[in-house]
């Protein structure tokens, strides 16, 4: 963006970098991370970004066997997951790594690292648990070792979860342990199945983790330093800035751009919020709207395709799909979450009486336009991965390439503008800045993500060794066939599993969530006669939506702190503004058209128009206010009305219709007269 549209942009004091980084702090864990200075920053800098370069190595070109590939994944996530997290959020001294870090993190390295160079000779003991267990017939020699690599391995990265990602899958994870042991599982069958097995913390997840999601994470830090986020702001503005009440518009249109390649719900409140949450207060809006409006939306956007957020792979691993797919199936709910918001806030600023951004004070689009070739990294990934011309990391890997040819343009304008003569060495040098830095964030980001989907790997490994799921299935089975009516013990199945997945995703990474629900309540659900596909965009969506639930709603917690506004208040606001997140999943659980499944050309439209005019009819009732403030009895009438509209069927579309359209010219007509 140019001098001269930063300057035409309304004049808005937005926080200073360090207020914003003292948010993340404390509402983001990933960002409480240690302070290094001087020679151990760049030191600790360059093992990160070298780990960014060796998932890049590892992912398109290792032929090693996957247990050696995830071992050494694993291994190198402890180093960087001790090197960046201390004890304690509180513990930032600079330069600081006390003694029994150290050790945690020689000893969860070293244990992970010794499988991996000793897994050849490791293959004919890891076969059989009895073969590991030194009490048994069958004991070989070293197997005490082997039990004790494990429990060390399992502890530290438990250790490393409880500093980067929270207590709460900690406490699943314990509790399933517990049960496991409980259940009369040995020591050595345990550890073989978390520890040594492809069912523990080297399962599913975590080889995603390592195959996809690691070069995608490093994919959205090198996008995120070509100013794409400046530039999803400005075109928002372009679009809606000038509406009625247009800075909030601008936020829910640029946090559902930026948040799809973000994949982090606070990251990205903090980071469009900063610039958005300030516009829509000096345009009127209460400061716990204004933050909502913000949380709502930036966590809205891992739902966003095509990229959202990491999660998308693993539902297409999961759901035994292509991740095109996904992204295709998840088009029609988005659409709809972001058109709720949309709605919401277009009500608000009516009601308020706000006006839009003067259109001389915004962006101007011909200028903008020039910077669309920062598009192209996401437009030539989406090909490749929608028209399977390459792998998914491979994609992702030429889309990196992109990313840092698309940044040159404006690292050289800028170099030329400071340094004059000679300006094409002082661009090189940037040049690989930027590249340095990009890995080092890239490398950072896979921490978090890693070490939940290692944990999420230890619950789905419980779960098989003890049976669990079957258990759980059975009961809940049993359950519902003493509830008579079918469809009522189908919701009762939902709104368990909906409290399930907002519980255990209060401070979880969405990621991890998404993993102990696919692996626990899915199985359940897709038992009880709902798809695969649908089950799991269920639990996918509920998992989302924490994040903005109170009483832990970290998003909306951090959009407070910009907003300076009540934190309470302001989750309740964005819960409001979300809630065809909470509608939306049961209504293609019952219907799996809206997910494209077993539908036509012809429904979808239905189903997107009577869905669209159904979200109207429910914002309008949260709202209160349409032409004039609305009447309780009519409030109920027009959700009641939205609610039969969006669920997919000919007569509740024509129930809900009658009951929309007629509140709507009731309430006209008593406009009218009123004005008269």
């Amino acid at each position: 963006m140019s001098e001269k549209d930063k300057n035409a942009l309304p004049d808005v004091e937005t926080g200073t970098a360090a207020e914003m980084d003292e948010v993340m702090r404390k509402y983001d864990r990933e960002s409480a991370t240690r302070i290094w200075e001087g020679v151990p920053k760049t030191v600790v800098s360059v093992i990160t970004a070298l780990f960014s370069l060796y998932c890049i190595w590892s992912t398109l070109w290792s032929t090693a066997d996957l247990p050696i590939r995830l071992s050494a994944f694993l291994g190198l996530i402890i180093i960087m997951g001790y090197l960046n997290y201390p004890l304690r959020k509180g513990h930032v001294t600079p330069n600081s790594m006390p003694w029994y870090d150290i050790a945690l993190m020689v000893l969860g390295a070293g244990s992970f690292f010794y499988y991996c160079l000793n897994y050849r000779n490791l293959v004919m003991v890891i076969t059989s648990a009895a073969k590991i267990d030194p009490w048994g017939e069958n004991a070989i020699d070293g197997a005490w070792l082997y039990i004790a690599l494990g429990i060390i391995g399992i502890l530290c990265l438990a250790e490393l979860c409880r500093r980067c990602v929270g207590l709460p899958i900690l406490c699943v994870v314990g509790a399933l342990m517990i049960y496991t042991f409980a259940s009369g599982q040995s020591l050595a069958r345990v550890i073989y199945t978390l520890f040594y097995g492809t069912s523990g913390v080297m399962a599913t997840p975590i080889q995603v983790c390592a195959k996809f999601i690691a070069v995608f994470i490093i994919f959205g830090s090198f996008l995120e330093r070509t100013g794409i986020s400046s530039f999803f702001i400005d075109l928002a503005n372009c679009a809606a800035g000038s509406s009625s009440g247009g800075p909030a518009k601008v936020a829910v249109i640029s946090s559902a751009l930026c948040g799809m390649v973000s994949g982090s719900s606070v990251g990205n409140t903090v980071t469009t919020g900063s610039v958005t949450i300030p516009m829509m207060k000096k345009t009127g809006y209460k400061g716990e709207f204004a933050a909502a409006v913000e949380a709502a939306a930036s966590t809205g956007g891992q739902i966003m395709p095509p990229i959202m957020g990491a999660a998308a792979f693993l539902m297409a691993e999961y759901m035994d799909t292509t991740y095109a797919t996904v992204a295709l199936k998840a088009i029609l709910p988005a659409l709809l979450y972001f058109t709720g918001i949309f709605l919401s806030v277009h009500l608000e600023a009516k009601r308020l009486g706000l006006q839009g951004v003067p259109r001389d004070q915004l962006p101007r689009f011909r200028l903008l336009i020039r910077s669309i070739y920062l598009l192209i990294p996401l437009v030539v990934l989406v090909w490749l991965v929608s028209t399977g011309a390459r792998t998914l990391q491979f994609s992702a890997a030429i889309a990196i390439v992109l990313t840092i040819l698309v940044s040159l343009p404006h690292i050289f304008r800028d170099s030329r503008a400071q340094h004059g003569e000679g300006f094409a060495v002082h661009a090189v040098k940037e040049t690989a800045a930027m590249i340095a830095s990009s890995l080092e964030a890239g490398g950072r980001g896979c921490i978090t993500v890693a070490v939940a989907c290692s944990m999420a790997g230890m619950v789905a490994g419980c779960i098989t060794v003890t049976g669990l799921a079957s258990k759980l299935v059975s009961a809940v089975v049993n359950i519902s066939r003493m509830i008579p009516n079918e469809a009522l013990a189908l919701f009762i199945a939902l709104f368990l599993t909906m409290l399930c997945c907002i519980v255990l995703g209060m401070g979880v990474p969405t990621t991890a969530n998404y993993c102990i629900m696919a692996s626990t309540c899915a199985p359940i659900l897709i038992t009880l006669g709902i798809g695969k596909i649908p089950a799991h965009f269920f639990v996918f969506y509920f998992g989302i939506v924490a994040d903005i639930t109170p009483p832990v709603a970290l998003a909306a917690y951090a959009g407070s702190a910009i907003a300076k506004s009540n934190p309470m208040k302001t989750g309740v606001n964005a819960t409001k503004l979300a809630i065809a997140a909470f509608i939306v999943p049961y209504i293609f659980a019952f219907n799996p058209a809206m997910l494209l499944v077993d539908t036509g050309p012809v429904d979808v439209v239905v189903i997107v128009v009577t869905s669209l005019v159904g979200l109207f009819g429910i914002a309008a009732a949260l709202n209160g206010t349409l032409f004039r403030r609305i009447n309780p009895l009519f409030r109920v009438l027009m959700a009641v009305g939205g609610l039969s509209m969006m669920f997919p069927g000919f007569a509740s579309d024509i129930i809900g219709l009658v009951l929309v359209l007629g509140v709507v010219a009731l309430q006209k007509m008593g406009a009218q007269k009123a004005a008269a």
